[in-house]
């Protein structure tokens, strides 16, 4: 199950412009960290980085799932970037990804961990719910679609 807090407007970008896997990565990171006295954007995103090295979380049709265990959380904490133009990064298939999801859960998470991942690749396995992420025009329209197609899953 999907906590129905994993997700704020506030931790949402549509039609962001980056051009490498690496600047994703940075905006997921103070994304994720933002409004969290406890977590640096600096740290998010080496450990998002360590996570990475050991193979790329590009699921494939153009959605990545970056995640990583964090210290210092005590639930989940989920962010989306849509981007306006597709990068390069790794994924499964190869093609470029344009929606990304980042996931941080607490350091000691083992089993509610691999669960949510499974259920985000999930939801991001279903067209529908890819072409809604691709077609919303802001912050929360992209929200809308995770509170009425991904977090009810």
């Amino acid at each position: 199950m999907v906590p129905a807090d994993l997700i704020t407007q506030s931790r949402v970008l549509s039609g962001c412009e980056v051009t490498s896997k690496k600047r994703l990565l940075e905006t997921l990171a103070a994304l994720l960290s933002d409004g969290d006295g406890l977590l640096s954007s600096t740290h998010v995103f080496d450990r998002l980085l360590e996570r990475e090295r050991l193979g790329s979380t590009g699921l494939g049709q153009g959605i990545a799932l970056p995640h990583a265990r964090m210290h210092g959380i005590h639930a989940p904490v989920g962010a989306f970037v849509q981007l306006r133009d597709a990068v390069a990064f790794d994924a499964i298939d190869d093609r470029p990804v344009d929606l990304a999801f980042g996931l941080l859960v607490p350091d000691a998470t083992d089993e509610q961990h691999l669960q949510l991942l499974a259920t985000l690749a999930s939801a991001f396995d279903d067209a529908g719910v890819r072409e809604a992420l691709r077609a919303a025009t802001d912050d929360a329209d992209v929200l809308a679609v995770f509170r009425e197609r991904v977090l009810t899953v």
